[in-house]
């Protein structure tokens, strides 16, 4: 694993990836080292403008012509359900990648608190949308993308959707640790039910992409630039633990990657570990049932496990 990098892949033909927020960054160096290796890539993205250029982008880089852009805005629940809606057949890799961060206050369309809504709501109901067609697939994976702030990340079950007290960093932790209870709720009730699901996790340490672009203050993303710089590692470095959890075969349900380095910051990718009470039972559950009510969104037979 330490020598990991996307050359390492093997051959994807025949398999069929969703990558969400694939035109820049992280998504898009997914997409990249997906469709180099023969997959069937299909770029999810909230801007049809940016989605058509990173489509022609992924083309170019790869030469391959299996690359297909579609329009989802995880920040809409109805464009979620247009995009599963629109999905025919296998979908063998789900990656679960779009993201905000740190953002001014503001809500989703359907009026969650936006990093909440976007990193955890809409890609709990992508996945549960999409479940019949990860069904179609053999050994189907879902990637859920986490992050390092998710070890000062804690549910706030009494104010989920920071209406009472907004704090853009704890918003975006709260929605990083919720990733990680989604992951693990997801592989234990594919466990349940005998279904040869992996549900795993990634995250890129500190990468150098444009998630801070929803910051609005200047001299913050000065100093963040600044701090990047010397710290973080390139997109396609940081997108590396993404692609040896949706490609490596000794990959287990579960499992979690993120960088070697110090920190986690920044190196080859390894299993690493979420903070211990990512696998408390009782808040992965009690999460996992609030997602269901805010977004409606049933995952049928995947029922809570004893």
């Amino acid at each position: 694993m330490s020598d990991f990098t996307a050359d390492a892949i093997g051959d994807l033909t025949g398999r069929r990836a969703v990558i969400t927020g694939a035109n820049s960054g992280l998504g898009l160096q997914t997409a990249v080292g997906l469709a180099r290796k023969g997959a069937h890539v299909v770029l999810a993205c909230r801007s049809e403008q940016r989605g058509r250029e990173a489509e022609q982008k992924v083309r170019a880089l790869t030469g391959s012509e299996r690359v297909e852009m579609r329009v989802l805005d995880l920040a809409d629940l109805a464009s979620v359900r247009a995009f599963a809606a629109g999905t025919d057949g296998p979908v063998d890799l789900l990656v679960n990648n779009a993201g905000v961060m740190a953002t001014p206050k503001s809500t989703t369309a359907d009026g969650f608190e936006l990093q909440f809504g976007t990193n955890h709501l809409g890609h709990f109901a992508l996945t549960g949308l999409l479940l019949q067609n990860l069904h179609a697939s053999v050994s189907p994976r879902v990637v859920t993308l986490s992050s390092l702030a998710h070890k000062r990340g804690r549910i706030d079950f009494g104010d989920l959707q920071s209406e009472h007290r907004y704090r853009r960093w704890g918003a975006y932790g709260q929605s990083k640790i919720a990733n990680l209870y989604f992951m693990v709720e997801l592989d234990r009730r594919a466990r349940a039910t005998g279904w040869d699901l992996a549900s795993v996790a990634a995250h890129p340490g500190l990468a150098d992409t444009n998630l801070t672009a929803g910051m609005r203050n200047p001299a913050v993303l000065d100093l963040l630039a600044g701090a990047f710089r010397f710290m973080s590692q390139s997109d396609a470095a940081g997108a590396l633990p993404t692609l040896y959890a949706a490609t490596a075969p000794e990959v287990k349900g579960g499992d979690y990657y993120g960088p070697s380095g110090p920190g986690e910051t920044r190196g080859a990718p390894r299993l690493v570990a979420p903070v211990p009470r990512v696998l408390d039972r009782d808040i992965a559950m009690r999460l996992w049932n609030r997602s269901v009510e805010l977004t409606g969104v049933d995952y049928g037979a995947l029922r809570a496990a004893g």
